[in-house]
C-alpha cells in the first residue's frame, strides 16, 4: 500500500493502465467541501417526510439502511417499495457552489492517457451536474450509474462485472478510485489497481485494512499530477 506520491516507476506503471474508472462524490471533489452533506441531510429529510417519522428516528432509518442494503435508497426499495427516480430527483438537488473548478485536476484528466469512466451510486444527471460545474465532463466517456446497475449499488460484485461487460475493459489494465475503500474490494478481486482517496468519514474507511488498497491518496489532483509529470511518462 503506498501512501506518498507515487515514484517514477510507480508512476509509469499507472500510465500505462488502460482505463480508469472515478467514484464521483467525495472523489471527483474534496471530501472536505461537505457537499455530500446536502446530500447526506436531503435524504433524512426524504426519509422522514415518507415514512412520517421526526428527523432524529429518520435519521437512524437513513443509516441503518445504508449500512445493511448498501444505500438508503436500496433500503427503501425493498422495505417500503420506494420509487427511486423520486427519491434521486430529491437528494441530487443541491447547491454546487461549495465546489470549484481544479485546474490541476483538469489538466492531469487532459493528460492522462486512457478511458476515463465515471462509476457511481448516484445518477448520469447528477454525475453531469458535477462534472459540467467542475469543468471536466469532456474528460469521460460515459458514465456506471445507479440505473445502469439496476438499482444495485456498490460494492455488490455484480455490479463490478456489468461495468466491465458494458464499458469492455480490461480489470487488469484498470485503475479504480473510490473514497470509500469498502468499494474497492470488488474491483481488486477482478484485477484492478486501486486507489483510495481517504477522507474522515467512518463509512469511507470501513474495509481499508483488508489489503485490497494499493495506493492511499489525500489529494487525488496533486496524485495524479505526479502520475503525469514523472519522468518516462
Amino acid at each position: 500500500m503506498t501512501r506518498s506520491l507515487p515514484d517514477a516507476s510507480t508512476a509509469a506503471r499507472l500510465h500505462a493502465a488502460e482505463a480508469w474508472v472515478f467514484d464521483l462524490d467525495n472523489t471527483l471533489y474534496p471530501a472536505s467541501s461537505r457537499l455530500f452533506d446536502q446530500i447526506d441531510r436531503r435524504m433524512t429529510s426524504f426519509v422522514a417526510d415518507f415514512l412520517d417519522l421526526d428527523p432524529v428516528a429518520a435519521r437512524k432509518v437513513q443509516k441503518t439502511y445504508f449500512r445493511e442494503h448498501g444505500t438508503t435508497m436500496r433500503g427503501l426499495m425493498d422495505r417500503h417499495g420506494l420509487d427511486p427516480a423520486v427519491f434521486l430527483d430529491f437528494v441530487h438537488d443541491i447547491d454546487l457552489s461549495p465546489i470549484a473548478p481544479c485546474a490541476i485536476l483538469a489538466a492531469a484528466l487532459d493528460r492522462l492517457p486512457g478511458r476515463k469512466i465515471i462509476f457511481t451510486n448516484g445518477t448520469v444527471g447528477h454525475a453531469d451536474h458535477i462534472t459540467r460545474h467542475l469543468g471536466i465532463d469532456a474528460h469521460f466517456e460515459g458514465v456506471f450509474d445507479i440505473v445502469s446497475s439496476d438499482y444495485v449499488p456498490k460494492p455488490n460484485p455484480q455490479v463490478y462485472d456489468r461495468l466491465v461487460a458494458d464499458f469492455g475493459i480490461d480489470p487488469e489494465r484498470t485503475v479504480m478510485v473510490e473514497d470509500m475503500a469498502k468499494n474497492l474490494a470488488p474491483a481488486a478481486a477482478l484485477g484492478m489497481t486501486t486507489v483510495w482517496v481517504r477522507t474522515d468519514s467512518d463509512w469511507g474507511v470501513e474495509g481499508a485494512d483488508g489489503g485490497h488498497v494499493d495506493h492511499v491518496v489525500d489529494d487525488l489532483s496533486a496524485w495524479l499530477d505526479a502520475v503525469v509529470s514523472a519522468p518516462n511518462c
